[in-house]
């Protein structure tokens, strides 16, 4: 808990719409409170309408950072001074630190992904990885993967093929890297997984409350695949379980919320993240405790 707010307090916060199910205030004032800092993080909700302003407000008010959330992340950077080079190449910004009025914007989602696989020793230069899912997350993730050099296919639901095919193009244009974009079936399945190193879910299939969703059957699942599902609530997906029971070896979202989490607190502080701290402050939010 917040033991006091004074005229010396630094605001950091959350601006998106909704923003009452994140559990970034307690993951970040977790941080907060251990390193000693004066600093407080509160949710913002702000409606499209009301982007403008509220990135003046930012500026106006000496708020510190923010971070962004849907629907803003792409159309929060016309109103920015700056964007690091692979947010600009991703389109898409969630971290935005203020230095005195200079407004500049980071892809943390990105980071915090690559950070756990390097963490773990995996090196995705040359190596053959499948993601599924083509909206804001999977963008942030197939830009961060093309910018190490992987080599991708995006396989996404047949109802919304084309933002497969349109995300496949922006890397490919990016970066000079063919990408594939596939439809999610088994037949498309069968082809790409065996010969996948890394499964990537960036889809909302088996988030909360549909737990007994998977967009992978466990048939295609193998040892020595990693699968990778960027779903943090809930903590163990049907995905992962089924991932598990193979011998793959099974990530979960929490350590990529964290990581991007880790990673703002650092831009705005100056100071390395208490990473245990959130993760733990993280887990008690996700189990209401």
């Amino acid at each position: 808990m917040i033991s006091s707010v004074s005229g010396s307090t630094v605001i950091c916060g959350l601006i998106g719409n909704p923003v009452a199910h994140s559990i970034s205030p307690a993951m970040q004032n977790a941080a907060f409170i251990h390193a000693g800092l004066d600093y407080l993080y509160v949710p913002f909700q702000v409606t499209s309408e009301a982007l403008a302003d509220a990135v003046k407000g930012m500026r106006a008010l000496n708020i510190r950072g923010l971070n962004v959330t849907m629907p803003h992340k792409v159309s929060v950077i016309p109103f920015l001074n700056e964007t690091d080079s692979l947010a600009a190449k991703i389109g898409a910004v969630n971290t935005i630190v203020n230095d005195n009025g200079f407004l500049k914007g980071y892809n943390t989602d990105a980071m915090g992904f690559m950070q756990v696989l390097t963490d773990r020793g995996f090196n995705v230069a040359g190596k053959k990885v499948a993601v599924l899912g083509a909206g804001g997350v999977a963008r942030a993730i197939t830009f961060a993967l093309a910018d190490k050099g992987a080599e991708l296919t995006i396989i996404n639901r047949h109802q919304e093929f084309d933002w497969a095919l349109n995300l496949a193009g922006k890397i490919t244009q990016s970066f000079h890297r063919q990408v594939g974009a596939l439809e999610l079936n088994d037949e498309n399945l069968a082809k790409t997984v065996p010969e996948a190193e890394l499964l990537v879910n960036a889809t909302s299939a088996g988030m909360t409350p549909d737990i007994d969703e998977t967009p992978v059957p466990a048939r295609f699942l193998r040892q020595g695949l990693i699968v990778y599902d960027v779903i943090y609530n809930p903590l163990a997906t049907r995905l992962l379980r089924e991932a598990k029971k193979t011998g793959a070896q099974a990530i979960g979202g929490l350590d990529m919320l964290v990581g991007q989490g880790a990673l703002a607190f650092a831009k705005w502080t100056g100071q390395p993240a208490p990473v245990d701290i959130m993760k733990e402050a993280a887990i008690r939010e996700l189990r209401g405790n």
